[in-house]
């Protein structure tokens, strides 16, 4: 067993990150667990165009000034954990790691970020990692000079099909909808991208191969008519799904199971706050990420010296 923290944050994304510089350079003794790879999505985007004061960079890059940060301020960080049980009820929150590893704190903030959302149409987690992808900067360059399809309808989609084109030879956004749920920046962008097409008003229905992915079944919405077209790839970005599955029976989730909080970041518990892509609201950018680490790590800096 650690020493007690003051501040102890699940998730090491943009809202945990940020959490986390903010609470360690308030001098609270600070700990950020995190189940994977620090950086959350930030890690999968491509481009960043539009944080406020920081010229076009790749969000890795924007993720690991956020680390350095964070740790030159003492901030510790724990990454690739599994936590297997949390225990809120007391005024010394704790949690256990699935290695049997425990770790206390006075207080907790809750951004455990959100995950792709899949077709789950048969033939997806067949082919994932052989023709099917959720990351375009992970996996873009694997698609060079091939036709890919890109799913989706909302920003994501249309920003990495974007930035697909700087590998494929031709991009194809397939979409249920006639028009796109995204900024109007980012509709133009793609529209007016020669390597980009649009098959509107349309579904996937299967993915077919031999080992890796060689063609998909679309169906057109309009007419009900369904074709199969050869495609080299399929990268899916219909949105994301809060990481809060083990979270259910410990703070208040909406229907959507994201988590409730109010104005300050503060949960149903006393002393547990949350922040980014796991809570309740309507934007999901990085720059809201970091709102929201800021207000619940400032919020829990307030929380201790009352």
């Amino acid at each position: 067993m650690d020493d007690v923290f003051d501040v102890m944050i699940i998730g090491g994304g943009a809202a945990g990150l940020t959490a986390g510089i903010y609470s360690s350079r308030a001098k609270l003794s600070t700990l950020i667990l995190n189940e994977g790879a620090v950086g959350g999505q930030m890690v999968l985007t491509d481009e960043i165009a539009n944080y406020p004061g920081v010229e076009t960079t790749s969000g890795y890059k924007v993720a690991n000034t956020m680390k350095k940060q964070a740790k030159d301020f003492g901030c510790k960080i724990k990454s690739n954990v599994k936590i297997v049980k949390y225990a809120f009820d007391e005024n010394i929150k704790e949690v256990e790691l699935k290695d049997g590893r425990k770790f206390q704190a006075k207080t907790v903030i809750l951004a455990p970020g959100g995950s792709p959302k899949a077709l789950n149409i048969p033939g997806e987690s067949t082919f994932l990692g052989k023709g099917i992808s959720y990351c375009a900067t992970c996996d873009g360059d694997f698609f060079t000079d091939k036709e890919i399809i890109v799913a989706g309808g909302g920003n994501s989609a249309l920003e990495e099909a974007v930035a697909l084109t700087n590998y494929a030879s031709k991009v194809t956004i397939v979409h249920q909808f006639d028009h796109f749920q995204a900024f109007e920046h980012a509709i133009e962008e793609a529209k007016n991208n020669p390597k980009i097409n649009f098959i509107m008003r349309a579904e996937l229905r299967q993915f077919i191969g031999n080992g890796k992915l060689q063609m998909i079944t679309l169906e057109h919405l309009s007419s009900g008519n369904v074709e199969d077209l050869k495609v080299d790839g399929v990268f899916i970005f219909i949105g994301y799904k809060p990481n809060t599955e083990s979270l259910k029976k410990i703070v208040n989730l909406n229907e959507k199971n994201e988590i409730i909080t109010d104005s300050e970041m503060k949960t149903n518990i006393p002393g547990v706050f949350a922040a980014g892509d796991s809570i309740v609201k309507k934007y999901r950018q990085v720059t809201t990420a970091v709102a929201d680490g800021t207000i619940a790590a400032l919020s829990a800096v307030e929380y201790l010296r009352n």
